[in-house]
């Protein structure tokens, strides 16, 4: 018989674990909270990883907007705002950080809010921006202090801007962005940031770590899994990974709580390497100056921290 899934979250996560499992036959419905599927205005890196992951999904086939789940149980059941109970093979719980499925099965473990978090948008890009990409994307990240800006071409009309700060930097991390300051941190950023306009979503970075990535016909995937700090790009590509690798496993075996037991035991191993590098390339970011100066040097120079940075970006995910 065809086995169904209902997910929690339209995001990276859920939408490549609805593509990858409609390809092998299961029926799939997606509940979105949001009114309709849509970007943040932010950018997402996709590194090696990520792109054969997009090469190797199609499409789903239902996403419900406005549906809002509020927990499920290990038997197979997710529980919607609205009191409907919805039953099926697999629960997928894609629904972010704050996930709902994730505490409603009791598999949270350790979350670790950070020093730091972002500001994050997009802005159009100018002619000379356009051109200058055409010659190859450059990303580049100015340090003032504790607060950075990340510039990075992101398509042929947008360039992705990070603003990051300390948590505690209310002004930095206000929104709308404080043009006067920004431009008096990095005045020779100033018509850039001049281009800023009143978009832009503020938030801080978490670590998060689950007892286990599934509970019964329960499983967990994306930022609810294992949240990491952007320092090395890989939350998106992490995310889509494990949804991928979460339809390859069940397609393999027809027992849905060991096919998730097998899934989390191969996949866990690289999402945990890449939190660990995440986390420890942040610590610089409250050290003093010169210190961070020279620590970044370092990193940047040792062949054995590239090597751990670029493991997961260089990893082979399951199903591609």
């Amino acid at each position: 018989m065809k086995r169904h899934a209902e997910i929690a979250g339209a995001g990276f996560a859920g939408l490549t674990a609805a593509c990858a499992l409609a390809q092998r036959g299961w029926s799939v419905r997606v509940h979105e909270r949001g009114q309709r599927l849509r970007t943040t205005g932010a950018g997402i890196y996709i590194y090696e990883n990520g792109l054969r992951v997009l090469a190797a999904v199609g499409a789903y086939e239902e996403a419900i907007t406005g549906s809002v789940a509020t927990g499920a149980s290990a038997d197979g059941e997710l529980v919607l705002a609205d009191g409907r109970k919805l039953k099926a093979d697999l629960i997928i719980g894609a629904d972010g950080s704050n996930s709902a499925v994730r505490d409603a099965v009791g598999l949270l473990s350790k979350r670790k809010y950070l020093v730091d978090g972002a500001t994050r948008l997009l802005i159009a890009e100018t002619e000379q921006e356009r051109l200058a990409a055409a010659d190859g994307a450059t990303t580049i990240e100015y340090w003032s202090r504790t607060r950075r800006v990340l510039y990075t071409p992101c398509s042929e009309r947008d360039i992705y801007i990070a603003l990051t700060m300390l948590d505690r930097d209310e002004v930095a991390k206000a929104t709308p962005i404080r043009k006067d300051a920004w431009k008096a941190w990095f005045p020779h950023l100033a018509p850039l940031i001049e281009r800023i306009g009143e978009q832009g979503r503020y938030d801080r970075f978490d670590l998060i770590k689950l007892s286990r990535w599934s509970a019964g016909r329960v499983a967990i995937i994306g930022d609810a899994a294992h949240a990491l700090p952007p320092n090395i790009g890989q939350g998106g590509g992490c995310a889509i990974m494990n949804a991928l690798s979460l339809a390859v496993h069940l397609e393999r075996s027809a027992d849905v709580p060991a096919a998730l037991d097998a899934w989390e035991r191969n996949e866990r191993p690289i999402t945990e390497h890449a939190q660990r590098v995440s986390y420890l390339l942040g610590l610089p970011t409250t050290w003093p100056p010169l210190l961070r100066t020279i620590a970044l040097g370092c990193a940047g120079r040792s062949k054995w921290v590239i090597r751990q940075r670029t493991k997961t970006a260089l990893h082979r995910p399951t199903g591609t």
